[in-house]
Protein backbone atom coordinates (compact mmCIF):
# COMPACT_ATOMS: atom_id res chain seq x y z
CA UNK A 1 0.00 0.00 0.00
CA UNK A 2 1.71 3.15 -0.86
CA UNK A 3 1.74 6.33 1.49
CA UNK A 4 -0.79 9.38 1.00
CA UNK A 5 1.12 12.07 -0.99
CA UNK A 6 0.59 14.88 1.70
CA UNK A 7 1.35 18.01 -0.94
CA UNK A 8 0.79 21.57 1.00
CA UNK A 9 1.22 20.61 4.47
CA UNK A 10 0.92 23.37 7.39
CA UNK A 11 3.24 21.69 10.62
CA UNK A 12 2.05 22.45 13.77
CA UNK A 13 4.00 20.94 17.48
CA UNK A 14 1.97 18.55 18.37
CA UNK A 15 -0.18 19.25 21.69
CA UNK A 16 1.14 16.16 23.68
CA UNK A 17 4.89 17.44 23.16
CA UNK A 18 6.79 18.65 26.34
CA UNK A 19 8.75 21.44 26.64
CA UNK A 20 12.66 18.88 26.28
CA UNK A 21 13.27 18.10 22.70
CA UNK A 22 11.73 14.77 22.45
CA UNK A 23 9.18 16.71 20.34
CA UNK A 24 6.51 15.69 17.03
CA UNK A 25 5.09 17.87 14.55
CA UNK A 26 1.77 17.28 13.03
CA UNK A 27 1.30 18.34 9.22
CA UNK A 28 -2.20 18.90 8.12
CA UNK A 29 -2.71 18.59 4.54
CA UNK A 30 -6.15 18.46 2.06
CA UNK A 31 -5.65 14.66 1.97
CA UNK A 32 -3.48 12.88 4.31
CA UNK A 33 -1.66 13.75 7.82
CA UNK A 34 1.74 13.51 8.28
CA UNK A 35 4.24 13.17 11.71
CA UNK A 36 7.71 14.20 11.54
CA UNK A 37 11.12 14.56 14.40
CA UNK A 38 10.55 18.70 15.33
CA UNK A 39 14.87 18.25 15.91
CA UNK A 40 15.19 17.50 12.20
CA UNK A 41 12.02 19.52 11.06
CA UNK A 42 12.29 19.66 6.94
CA UNK A 43 15.48 16.79 7.53
CA UNK A 44 13.07 14.93 8.85
CA UNK A 45 11.60 11.44 7.79
CA UNK A 46 7.67 11.96 7.56
CA UNK A 47 5.04 8.93 8.58
CA UNK A 48 2.04 9.80 6.63
CA UNK A 49 -1.23 8.42 7.12
CA UNK A 50 -4.76 8.43 5.33
CA UNK A 51 -7.39 10.87 6.96
CA UNK A 52 -9.62 7.77 7.67
CA UNK A 53 -6.51 6.37 9.63
CA UNK A 54 -5.60 9.62 11.07
CA UNK A 55 -9.14 9.76 12.60
CA UNK A 56 -9.34 6.11 13.67
CA UNK A 57 -5.70 6.18 15.97
CA UNK A 58 -7.21 9.55 17.03
CA UNK A 59 -10.07 8.17 18.44
CA UNK A 60 -8.18 5.06 20.19
CA UNK A 61 -6.03 7.31 21.57
CA UNK A 62 -8.78 9.48 23.36
CA UNK A 63 -10.65 6.51 24.17
CA UNK A 64 -7.65 4.83 26.08
CA UNK A 65 -7.37 1.58 23.66
CA UNK A 66 -3.91 1.95 23.20
CA UNK A 67 -3.23 2.26 26.68
CA UNK A 68 -0.42 4.09 28.52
Amino acid sequence: MRAPDLGPVTWRKSSRSSGNDNCVEVGDAPAAHGVRDSKLGEASPILTFSRRTWSTFLAAVKSGKLGG
